[in-house]
């Protein structure tokens, strides 16, 4: 990456019209750490509790730019080939099987370590594209601490070094986002490559915008009956929280329903929208005395 490469956002306004436009509406914070993170070319964790649109906002930003976007799911026990790359070996077997009695060695091995025996994961392909690209590392704290030292290479000079073949360098700097539930603590050095973002639930009114800009043919005071029960339920002690998406699919469910009012009857026939647990589903009805 010789030249400096153009920006993705023009201004931090234009951030948070761009979201919006597909959808996201950002504050004015998450907007400038975004516009920075692009502008200064460095990646961008994002931590805060499941729900709260941290991989949304990647989706988001490769949409409103027009960036193909390249998802590493984690999960424990996720390891280098299922994150960087890894060679085919049954095809690599059958070259070497062809190759016996007709060629040397040498020969043979320079070939199957080759482009055409070459299984690129989401971090490489990432680094290969020549076009804008938005490279989602969804979930780190979930992966083991080895992972992260993949990431650091990555992460610090958009390159990938392959034994076989050498350092792929990446034309085109990818825009990098991590998410992260803080179920564990990410290592210092893995931060310091990055912009931190914190996401939590939204306020009030900006729940209520979301609502209202995915489900618009919801009255309004029904969507306030719901952002003001769905802010109640976070208040008590759940063993999961309800997300914005679940704000949002209880609003299509009671639009579905033909339901305009948020009653007692109303919310204890759809509380399961909202909540995934029987003992928080439970507490709630306790809570709000639904009995």
């Amino acid at each position: 990456m010789d030249a400096p490469q153009e920006p993705l956002f023009g201004s931090v306004d234009d951030v948070a019209e761009r979201l919006a436009g597909v959808g996201y509406l950002a504050s004015t914070g998450v907007a400038t750490t975004v516009y920075l993170a692009d502008r200064l070319g460095k990646p961008l964790l994002v931590e805060g509790p499941a729900g709260v649109g941290k991989t949304e906002l990647a989706k988001a930003v490769a949409a409103c730019t027009g960036a193909g976007l390249v998802r590493l799911q984690c999960y424990e026990g996720i390891d280098e080939a299922r994150a960087l790359y890894e060679w085919n070996h049954a095809k690599q077997l059958l070259r070497i099987t062809a190759g016996q009695g007709h060629e040397s060695w040498d020969e043979t091995r320079d070939d199957v370590f080759s482009e055409e025996f070459l299984l690129p994961r989401p971090l490489l392909t990432a680094i290969r594209r020549s076009e804008p690209t938005v490279l989602l590392v969804d979930e780190m704290d979930k992966a083991d601490v080895e992972v992260e030292g993949l990431l650091l290479e990555v992460l610090s000079d958009y390159q990938v070094s392959v034994p076989e073949m050498g350092t792929i360098t990446a034309s085109r700097r990818p825009f990098a986002l991590l998410t992260s539930n803080s179920t564990r603590e990410l290592s210092e050095a893995l931060k310091r490559r990055c912009l931190f973002l914190h996401l939590d639930f939204p306020d009030a009114d900006l729940e209520r915008r979301i609502v209202l800009s995915r489900v618009p043919e919801l009255p309004e005071a029904l969507v306030d009956a719901l952002v003001r029960t769905v802010r109640v339920l976070r208040g008590l002690e759940l063993r999961k929280a309800p997300s914005v998406a679940e704000t949002i699919d209880w609003g299509r469910t009671l639009l579905a329903l033909g339901m305009d009012t948020l009653d007692d009857d109303t919310v204890r026939a759809t509380l399961g929208v909202v909540l995934k647990h029987q003992s928080d589903a439970v507490k709630a009805v306790a809570e709000l005395r639904l009995n």
